[in-house]
């Protein structure tokens, strides 16, 4: 039996201290909860500009914030196979979403599996092939859907009804209830398909918010100058935003109409909904279809409606996230789990909120680059971490939290220590980033580059050959690329010397080009 929760139940939990050290003497389980899209700038932890996430700020409030975060390719898939390798996109194969993930390659499920461990992967996958180095699986097909989404169960197809986020956390909590063997220790990958587009929300949820204005970011109407890549983009959500598929305007008369193969997604997301949840859908959206043919809108006016459209919808998709999160640590503990258990929160990488006019990932700016990690470890280190790390980081710190033997391969570095309090003197200084997917969706170039503490330096690379500096203390919004201007010769040369050390280090071919 699936543990069951009604959709619109609602709580924060309230749990004692973080438990002593001693706990740590059984085995530690692993709980890794990853959701796909998840910006940290709706995560009332890290910004509190635009909702209260309580559930998954109990995990930070309990263990740790990773303030400096960040992935080592902002994209789907390519930060799936970097997390469970370990290793850059070059090391592990999957450069981009068009590849099919090396199934019979070392990852840590594996290893973990190797050390005595029971393992589950349950809800997006995103890897093309099937899962490799589970016990149990159990996952979305493809990108998955929000309603009566379809699943792969250790190879079987099944549809199943409801809602995706609270599915995944059904199916979260039935295996470490009813289906893992309870003698060994578990590492268990929750991963939501939430809050990808089209950012569909839980019928319980449709009415959140609906008399909240977001404030309109400093950078929406950015014009680029100096960004050659940034110009080429097409990810606006003034321009690129579909008024049908993202923002719902499916009118059941068929006046409306868009993009002809992304209006056709849009009308076919409801033709998924029972006819309970269309009933419910209804309700909400024909007024609001109906004011916006009556508005006909545009310019300016157009593209801020959209913006607000996309921001009640993600921040609904998120209420459902952050309420699952709470079902998952409240089952902890109720099972008395909790002072042997490792609960990860994060995300496959950041996301644009409207920042520079932007919706999804993929640069190498901030918002995309950047990603929320929240670590609850029993026994270990309270508040916040600003050292750097990335998300080959994640692996060696399972293996080691499990005793297990980290590989000489693995290109990351154990965060255990951080969560234990310690500040290693080694620790790195900079980040190298790389992203491939071009020419594919939504138009990003080509680009690698290193992050420092103070400075970003980035090359865009392939159709187009151009470098971007940008001093973060001075321009966090990243508008004024300084790269090539008076005074930055010295620090150019210094960052394109440790971007090239970063790259022979990484083993990464691109070295050769420039």
């Amino acid at each position: 039996m699936q543990t069951k929760i009604l959709c619109c139940v609602t709580g924060t939990l309230a749990l004692g201290a973080i438990l002593p050290a001693q706990a740590q003497k059984k085995p530690m389980n692993i709980v890794y909860i990853m959701s796909d899209d998840h910006s940290y700038q709706t995560i009332s932890a890290y910004d509190k500009r635009f909702i209260d996430t309580p559930n998954i700020d109990w995990i930070a409030n309990h263990g740790v914030k990773f303030q400096e975060s960040f992935v080592a390719n902002s994209l789907s898939g390519p930060s799936r196979a970097c997390m469970l390798t370990g290793k850059h996109s070059h090391a592990n194969g999957f450069t981009d979403n068009t590849k099919t993930f090396d199934g019979g390659q070392q990852t840590f499920p594996k290893l973990l599996q190797s050390a005595g461990y029971q393992t589950a992967m349950i809800g997006k996958w995103h890897l093309t092939s099937l899962p490799t180095g589970f016990n149990y699986w159990d996952i979305l097909i493809g990108q998955g859907d929000y309603y009566n989404p379809d699943f792969l169960c250790n190879g079987k197809p099944l549809k199943r009804q409801g809602y995706v986020t609270n599915i995944i956390a059904d199916l979260a909590i039935d295996w470490m209830e009813n289906k893992r063997d309870p003698s060994k220790p578990f590492c268990l990958l929750m991963h939501n398909k939430a809050p990808h587009r089209v950012w569909n929300p839980d019928t319980c949820d449709l009415d959140l918010f609906n008399d909240v204005q977001y404030p309109l970011p400093e950078t929406f109407y950015d014009n680029y100058e100096g960004r050659l890549a940034a110009q080429k983009q097409k990810m606006s959500i003034i321009k690129d935003m579909d008024i049908v598929y993202d923002n719902k305007m499916a009118d059941h008369e068929q006046e409306i109409h868009s993009d002809k193969e992304l209006e056709a997604w849009g009308r076919r997301n409801y033709e998924r909904m029972t006819p309970s949840q269309k009933a419910q859908w209804d309700r909400h959206y024909d007024p609001i279809i109906q004011k916006f043919k009556a508005d006909k809108l545009s310019g300016k006016a157009l593209a801020e409606w959209k913006y607000q459209r996309y921001m009640h919808d993600y921040m609904r998709v998120i209420r459902s996230v952050d309420r699952n999160v709470g079902r998952v640590i409240e089952y902890l503990r109720e099972k008395n789990l909790l002072d042997n258990t490792m609960i990860v929160y994060t995300s496959d990488q950041g996301f644009y909120m409207g920042e520079h006019g932007w919706f999804d990932k993929r640069f190498m700016y901030e918002e995309s680059f950047r990603t929320p990690l929240l670590i609850y470890c029993p026994g270990g280190k309270q508040g916040v971490v600003n050292e750097m790390v990335q998300n080959i980081d994640y692996a060696p710190t399972f293996l080691e939290a499990a005793g297990a033997k980290v590989p000489s391969d693995i290109q990351g570095r154990s965060l255990l220590p951080l969560l234990q309090g310690e500040k290693p003197a080694d620790w790195r200084k900079s980040l190298y980033y790389h992203y491939y997917e071009y020419p594919a969706e939504h138009s990003v170039c080509r680009h690698y580059g290193i992050r420092t503490k103070r400075y970003t330096l980035i090359h865009f690379y392939n159709d187009i050959d151009s470098w971007e500096l940008y001093d973060i203390k001075k321009d966090p919004s990243q508008l004024h690329n300084i790269y090539g201007e008076k005074g930055t010769e010295k620090l150019t040369e210094r960052l394109k010397k440790e971007l090239k050390e970063l790259q022979v280090q990484y083993n990464d071919p691109i070295r050769n080009q420039y």
